[in-house]
C-alpha cells in the first residue's frame, strides 16, 4: 500500500469519536486505500496544534471483509488491536449500512462486531494469548503469576498486557506505576498496565495505563485482558462489569473469544487543511 503524501492529498476528512472518554482520530480512507505517514501522526496526535488522540485508527478496504482497520498509538508507535475503536468504528459503519454485523480485519485477525441494541456496540476481540511466547514475554513463566512484585497476570490480546489486582485502584499513583511496569524487561514489546479491584460478583473497577499513551479514561483491549486475567484467578466468572474512569464496559469470554460491549461517540467530523497538511 502506497504512502499518502501532501502531493496526494492537500486536505484530509476526519473523524472524531470516543468510547468511555477512549479518544480517536478515524481516518476513512476506504475511498483512497492509503496509508498515513508517520509525520502525519505525530502532528494529528498533538492535542495543542493538531486534533490529539489517545489512539488513530485508519480504515481501508480489505479482502471479504467490510473494512480493515490499522491503529497508531499517540507516541507513533503501531498496536494491532483497539478495542474502542474497533466499537467506534463498527457503529459508524452499522449505521451507515444498516447492518446488524460486521467482518473487520485488523493486525491481530479477523474480528465480528454486532449491533447490541440501545446504542451499544458489541466486538469479538478474538481468543486471548496466554501462552508467555504468544504475549510476548522475555522467557518461558507462568503468565498467571508473573515473578514481579504484586504477582500481576500477563495477557496478550493482540497487544500484552500486566494486570495487577489491588485492594484499592484509585489509592495506586498511575503516573508512575504505569510507566515503571510499562518498561519491564519482561515485556519485550512493551505492554499495557492495569490496576483492577474487585467490588462485588462479577464486578470490577480498573484503571489503565497504556502503552504508547499514558492514562487513559478507558481501554477496551485492557478491559478484555482484565475479564480474562480475573476468570483465571477465579475472581469472577468470564462475564464481567469493568468500571473504568470514562464509563462501564461488559466483558464476556466464550468459547469463540472475547466479547466486548459498551457505548460509542462520534464527537464531530472535519477536514484538516491544507495550511496544516502543508506544514507536515
Amino acid at each position: 500500500m502506497a504512502a499518502m503524501t501532501t502531493q496526494d492529498q492537500t486536505s484530509l476528512p476526519f473523524y472524531k469519536m470516543h468510547g468511555l472518554g477512549n479518544d480517536f482520530v478515524v481516518i476513512d480512507s476506504r475511498a483512497q486505500g492509503h496509508a498515513v505517514p508517520a509525520a502525519l501522526v505525530a502532528a494529528l496526535a498533538d492535542r495543542h496544534r493538531g486534533v490529539g488522540f489517545d489512539q488513530l485508527a485508519v480504515v481501508t478496504p480489505g479482502e471479504g471483509v467490510d473494512a480493515h482497520l490499522t491503529f497508531y498509538n499517540a507516541d507513533g508507535s503501531t498496536s494491532a488491536a483497539c478495542g474502542n475503536a474497533t466499537r467506534c468504528i463498527a457503529r459508524m459503519m452499522l449505521d451507515e449500512t444498516g447492518a446488524s454485523a460486521l467482518r473487520l480485519s485488523t493486525d491481530r485477525g479477523l474480528l465480528l462486531a454486532k449491533e447490541a441494541g440501545g446504542g451499544q456496540t458489541r466486538v469479538n476481540m478474538g481468543q486471548p494469548q496466554t501462552l508467555w511466547s504468544e504475549i510476548p514475554l522475555a522467557e518461558a513463566m507462568d503468565t498467571l503469576e508473573l515473578p514481579i512484585e504484586g504477582t500481576p497476570v500477563a495477557t496478550g490480546m493482540g497487544n500484552p498486557h500486566c494486570t495487577f489486582f489491588v485492594e484499592d485502584a484509585d489509592a495506586i499513583a498511575l503516573e508512575s506505576f504505569g510507566p515503571r511496569y510499562e518498561h519491564h524487561p519482561l515485556y519485550p514489546e512493551r505492554t499495557n498496565v492495569q490496576v483492577a479491584q474487585v467490588i462485588g460478583p462479577d464486578h470490577l473497577r480498573m484503571r489503565v495505563w497504556e502503552r504508547g499513551v499514558g492514562i487513559t479514561l478507558a481501554s477496551g483491549s485492557s478491559s478484555c485482558a482484565t475479564g480474562v486475567a480475573a476468570a483465571r484467578r477465579g475472581l469472577t466468572g468470564r462475564k464481567t462489569r469493568i468500571d473504568l474512569d470514562g464509563g462501564t464496559l461488559w466483558i464476556d469470554w466464550r468459547e469463540d473469544g472475547v466479547w466486548m460491549t459498551g457505548p460509542t461517540m462520534t464527537v464531530f467530523s472535519g477536514v484538516l487543511t491544507p495550511q496544516f497538511m502543508a506544514a507536515l
